[in-house]
């Protein structure tokens, strides 16, 4: 990132003010630079030289008072809007960042940024901080600050002037090659810290696995050695930091001594006047002191312009067009796949491929009187072998995944068929329920976490809890309803995780969420949790919805009411990511009731 990139200040509003204000604080630190050095020499003079009175000396005292109060008010302002403003700019693109990073969808996530856009919105983006409150103060000022006393040097004494000017390009000469010897540092200590978060991410995901086979200790060496990794690139970086440093402040200090010894030797043969050299003598510092502060703490900054370069890398990632028709009502409603093919990840494979199937309600059924009319739903199980495409199907459906052939056609009750890919996913999300294999929890209490703000009786939060076997996990938990979970979950294992997403599933209302799609809801499950889905499924079908599950499972496929299985096939090298015209239809439906699709 450049020293003030502009794609900061068009990402970050908070940023475009704060710079604007340390601009003008910084000419008016300029000026109170200048005012103080010529108080300074105005009172010093006059004492050298032994004719100094109280009374001649009492109004340039008072200014120089003035003088200083005031540069400490504006060091005080400067300090407390720049840690506000880095404040808001890392929360502005934090925001940004995750919803970008969710607006590109599963499968840009799946090619392994997921676990960095993790690490970059957490702690990456804090190191912003030290860019925003010491370095990009002290780089305004030194457009500002030196300029304008480099000025006031030159009115005073122009050879003094000449020589800060011949020595204050060597401050950033040295800098461009102190930075290019450390050019990449920063960038591999994140890369380090983001394989170090992955690697523990995927540790805590796959423990309880390991844990099952006795494996718990085995990435012990590997986890010590990104943390070995880590610390050796943190302290490379503060060695480069120091040594660095002590290189800019030895170089302004002789400069400032070269001044200092010119002007003392002219003092001596009267070449310069007393008050001119006081004044040029305390300015000389303050010509530098922006430079070498930019100096200072330019590595302290350089772990913040690093993320910052990750995050514009993440928010240049173009984004997949987004439908902006209304959804159709889904109740009543027929969905298709009409030779639906996605490629899975990188690999030339398409799971599913070549998708084609129909599924929705089933038609009313009469009543035992026959007066009226019941709803009834359906249950559609996709089964495959592993890889085959069934949870990439369930994302297609969602909306969440575009399909790289084929589409998916939602023909409501009484209107034309749409495509899923023209539909505007807020307008969809809310008509399904999605319950993956492991769900991820809003932080709050259990009761609140299942609600999710909806007024439900207690009866029917007690009936929903015990046709999920939630009833069996409240009685576990230290204050049942009222046991407050962490961020995701944390608290719960999978399962009573998965308890409690079929409960809040179970108390949508059926005609505002008619479809329900399920993940391998009974991956972690034991037998009385595998009944409770059972008991869910069959409970949201005789309410009308469409339920579509991912099954392995034979219990689930029993239950459902149509089969859809799912396969993949190699990606033709000719055809890129369409399917070849040669593959097969690769799902095959089953109806155990005549009327099972719509």
């Amino acid at each position: 990132m450049k020293p003030l990139d502009p794609r900061l200040l068009r990402q970050a509003r908070a940023a475009r003010g704060y710079v604007v204000l340390t601009a003008v604080l910084g000419l008016v630190t300029a000026g109170l630079v200048v005012a103080q050095a010529l108080l300074i020499a105005s009172v010093l003079a006059p004492a050298i030289q032994g004719s100094l009175t109280l009374p001649d000396v009492a109004t340039p005292l008072s200014w120089l008072a003035a003088v200083v109060v005031v540069r400490a008010g504006v060091a005080w302002a400067q300090e407390r809007f720049a840690l506000k403003a880095a404040t808001r700019t890392v929360a502005e693109l934090r925001e940004q960042v995750v919803s970008h990073a969710v607006a590109l969808g599963p499968r840009w996530l799946a090619t392994g940024r997921g676990p960095a856009v993790a690490t970059l919105a957490t702690r990456g983006l804090d190191d912003l901080e030290p860019y925003m409150v010491r370095y990009l103060p002290q780089l305004l000022l030194a457009a500002t600050v030196t300029p304008a006393t480099l000025a006031v040097v030159l009115g005073l004494d122009w050879i003094s002037a000449l020589i800060i000017a011949v020595t204050i390009p060597l401050v950033p000469l040295f800098m461009i090659l102190v930075g290019q010897l450390t050019a990449g540092t920063s960038e591999r200590r994140l890369q380090v810290m983001q394989r170090l978060g992955s690697q523990v991410l995927d540790l805590l995901a796959g423990l309880p696995t390991l844990r099952a086979f006795g494996r718990e200790h085995g990435p012990e060496k590997r986890v010590r050695a990104l943390g070995d990794a880590n610390r050796r690139a943190t302290m490379g970086t503060l060695r480069v930091a120091f040594l660095s440093g002590m290189v800019l402040e030895l170089l302004t200090t002789l400069s400032v001594a070269l001044v200092a010894v010119g002007i003392g030797l002219r003092l001596v043969y009267g070449e310069v006047g007393l008050e001119p050299a006081l004044a040029v003598l305390v300015l000389a510092p303050e010509v530098y002191l922006p430079l070498r502060q930019v100096g200072m703490h330019f590595h302290a900054s350089t772990d913040g312009i690093a993320a910052a370069n990750q995050a514009f890398e993440v928010l240049d990632e173009p984004v997949p067009p987004v439908g902006t028709t209304p959804a159709p009502a889904l109740a009543g409603a027929r969905i298709t796949f009409d030779g639906v093919s996605v490629r899975a990840g990188e690999r030339d494979v398409l799971a599913p491929a070549a998708l084609t199937t129909a599924f929705g309600a089933r038609a009313a059924a009469t009543d035992a009187s026959g007066t009226g009319a019941t709803p009834s739903g359906t249950v559609v199980a996709l089964t495959g072998p592993s890889g085959s495409g069934k949870t990439t199907t369930a994302l297609v459906l969602l909306g969440l995944l575009a399909p790289d052939a084929g589409r998916v056609l939602v023909t409501p009750r009484d209107g034309e068929p749409v495509d899923l890919a023209d539909v505007d996913p807020t307008t969809w999300w809310p008509q399904v329920a999605w319950v993956p294999q492991r769900p991820t929890l809003t932080p709050g209490t259990v009761r609140d976490v299942v609600l999710d703000g909806r007024e439900v009786p207690d009866a029917d939060l007690a009936a929903a809890a015990r046709l999920s076997g939630l009833d069996a996990v409240l009685d576990v938990l230290p204050d049942g309803w009222h046991t407050v979970i962490g961020q995701g979950g944390v608290g719960l294992s999978v399962g009573q995780r998965q308890r409690v997403a079929l409960t809040a599933a179970l108390l949508g209302d059926p005609a505002r969420v008619p479809l329900v799609v399920l993940d391998e809801p009974t991956a972690h499950l034991d037998a009385r949790g595998e009944q409770a889905v059972l008991d869910a499924v069959r409970t949201w079908r005789d309410q009308g919805r469409t339920v579509v599950v991912v099954a392995h499972r034979t219990s689930l496929v029993e239950l459902a009411d149509q089969v859809v299985t799912v396969a993949s096939a190699p990606l033709p090298p000719a055809a890129g990511t369409e399917p070849a015209p040669s593959v097969p239809d690769a799902s095959t439906a089953s109806a155990s009731s005549s009327g099972a699709v719509a």
